[in-house]
């Protein structure tokens, strides 16, 4: 019988994950390492990126990549989207920057392998986001 693994606290998941070479999402105590997407994945992201980085500017708005660490406070989450949109003057966990808090739009490209989840929790975590 495995012995039951240590939930983790939020900040040390933070410590772990800014030291680390590859990308962890945190649930509740626990990690989970990120996959690398598939081609059509990926240029469906990288596509749908281009164009709100096009859009026009005038509510001093920003795409940011997959890169951008979101916390999910009311879900003890903390997500790397595949995009995210912030307008106005971003809202960071602290000094680092490295983990936004005031997303308005959450980009989620679905899979087959994760559209129920996609479409149910995890869009209902993203709607908390909301300020």
């Amino acid at each position: 019988m495995a012995a039951p693994r240590r939930k983790l606290s939020p900040g040390e998941y933070l410590e772990l994950e800014r030291a680390s070479e590859v990308r962890h999402e945190y649930a509740g105590g626990e990690i989970f390492a990120m996959s690398g997407g598939a081609f059509e994945h990926s240029a469906i992201a990288a596509n749908i990126g281009r164009l709100l980085v096009n859009a026009p500017g005038e509510r001093g708005c920003m795409a940011l990549s997959s890169d951008m660490r979101i916390k999910i406070p009311s879900a003890d989450r903390y997500v790397y989207p595949d995009g995210s949109v912030v307008c106005g003057r971003p809202e960071f966990e602290d000094e680092r920057r490295d983990t936004l808090l005031s997303p308005v739009l959450v980009l989620e490209v679905l899979s087959d392998s994760s559209e129920a989840y996609d479409r149910g929790d995890r869009f209902a975590h993203h709607q908390t986001c909301r300020r």
